[in-house]
């Protein structure tokens, strides 16, 4: 018996990821979205290319949460983006009211679904979603170190010209200007990154990394990135649905790991058919442990906004 899977909001990043699962076939798919015909005409147009992609999974779209009875995974891009004039607190609290009313609704159909938030800030999402949800903590998990760390690896490929598989890296902390690229532990090849790359060429790499969403606006002008971002989304759902286990920089909630308690952080976590199976402690040095502490603690002020408009 296939899975089924919510993806809730029929935008780019969300339509973009009900494709790639659709496309996997092991799950069935529901799109929501608060437009009317917007996830009904996105669905159909994914299920009518099952026959060429040899798909037999079913992808609906719909308004309500009715459909989206018994899911195992709910995956949540809805959401607005900052627009101009929009102060960062602004954005923060729209967003948590709407990932409020969504998780209430998932909770009420799936009480046992893995909630994965997408939605930005991302981290402080997580928490949100945490709280409303009163899941246990492996059942909540954040993409964006996926996505971050998609990044490095592909800018470090480039510079170096060598496949991107050869790339072993990872970016940790919250999703934006505070991430941070454990350099310590990356490798190319088997070798440190600090025996390839000169120290003040890895600095603008690490810089285009933090920058890499605002890089693709600056492009698109009108619209932000959601082909790798729904790659990313879906590497997660993989390892969950497939039990996999694999070792992924995933947004967790952290009770004493790394020094940090009771906020969602981007950490190394194994991910299962639970959700978290478990979080991995890299070894950091001291710098890159002050650098994850000091974007914990971005985290925590946006938190402490949400607790005050609460």
């Amino acid at each position: 018996m296939r899975k089924k899977i919510t993806v809730v909001g029929a935008g780019n990043v969300g339509a973009t990821t009900a494709q790639r699962i659709f496309e996997k076939g092991y799950a069935d798919v529901v799109l929501v979205d608060i437009v009317e015909g917007l996830p009904q005409g996105k669905a159909l147009d994914i299920q009518e290319s099952g026959p060429v992609l040899g798909s037999d999974s079913i992808i609906v779209g719909t308004n309500g949460y009715d459909e989206t009875y018994g899911s195992d995974i709910a995956i949540i891009t809805s959401g607005i983006a900052r627009k101009p004039g929009m102060s960062r607190d602004d954005l923060l609290l729209t967003n948590m009211r709407i990932v409020t009313n969504v998780v209430e609704e998932i909770i009420s159909k799936s009480p046992a679904c893995i909630i994965l938030p997408v939605t930005n800030p991302l981290d402080a999402m997580a928490q949100q979603a945490f709280r409303v949800s009163q899941f246990p903590k492996n059942r909540v998990i954040g993409m964006a170190g996926v996505l971050d760390t998609a990044r490095f690896r592909t800018f470090i490929a480039e510079e170096l010209k060598v496949s991107v598989e050869s790339i072993d890296a990872f970016v940790l902390g919250g999703h934006g200007d505070t991430m941070v690229p454990i350099v310590g532990s990356t490798r190319v090849g088997g070798r440190p990154i600090s025996n390839v790359i000169p120290k003040d060429r890895l600095d603008q790499l690490i810089q285009r990394t933090r920058d890499g969403g605002a890089e693709i606006v600056s492009y698109l002008k009108t619209g932000s990135a959601y082909y790798a971002p729904s790659a990313s989304i879906v590497q997660m759902v993989d390892s969950i649905i497939e039990d996999k286990n694999q070792i992924l920089p995933c947004t967790a909630y952290l009770e004493g790991e790394y020094g940090i308690n009771g906020l969602f952080v981007g950490v190394p976590v194994k991910l299962g058919s639970n959700g978290i199976e478990e979080i991995v402690e890299f070894e950091l040095t001291d710098g890159e442990l002050s650098a994850l502490h000091r974007s914990a603690e971005a985290v925590r002020e946006l938190v402490e906004v949400m607790d005050s408009a609460s």
